[in-house]
């Protein structure tokens, strides 16, 4: 992998252990205006908010820009992982991890990266969060295929089906 492709890699490669492209934030800043607006509809936000180029780009959305305590942490001890830290997994980082199911594989996450290195998880997650038949990347809440409607939608989605649906019927109860 040449180094432009390792810095885009790490752009791409949240500090938690999340996978910047298969968030929906991410998706949604990289697709047709009229997805953002529909994202933006649902999350009941202005468009100009949803805009997000991955975790360590100067352009982050407005959650991992001024409340992620793990950037600021992870940066202040020169680490490019939380699994590197000597404190992993903190309070925080297990806070985080167990408020959503986007994020319930950050731990796996962080074995891979030791085991294999970032640039080799990063590109086994491109797959995880591809769909089987059209290759479009879906989040963790696409649970069918955004492009073509298949389900599942990628393999995350399949493995944490139940979580995810019962964390959106939360959600739309709530509102």
């Amino acid at each position: 992998m040449t180094n432009s492709n390792i810095n885009e890699t790490l752009k791409l490669s949240a500090v938690c252990g999340l996978f910047c492209p298969g968030c929906m934030i991410y998706i949604a800043t990289h697709e047709t205006p009229e997805y953002r607006q529909r994202m933006a509809d649902f999350r009941g936000q202005p468009v100009e908010e949803l805009q997000c180029e991955g975790c360590r780009s100067s352009q982050r959305y407005k959650y991992c820009d001024n409340s992620c305590k793990m950037y600021a942490c992870a940066a202040g001890k020169g680490l490019n992982f939380c699994g590197e830290c000597d404190e992993y997994p903190c309070a925080d980082l297990r806070e985080f991890q167990a408020a959503r199911p986007h994020r319930l594989e950050l731990w796996q996450s962080h074995q891979r990266i030791r085991e294999v290195g970032a640039e080799q998880w990063f590109s086994e997650m491109q797959a995880h969060y591809t769909c089987p038949q059209c290759g479009t990347f879906n989040s963790a809440y696409n649970l069918s295929c955004r492009q073509c409607g298949a389900v599942p939608a990628s393999e995350y989605n399949r493995q944490h089906k139940a979580e995810i649906e019962a964390y959106l019927t939360q959600q739309r109860t709530a509102k």
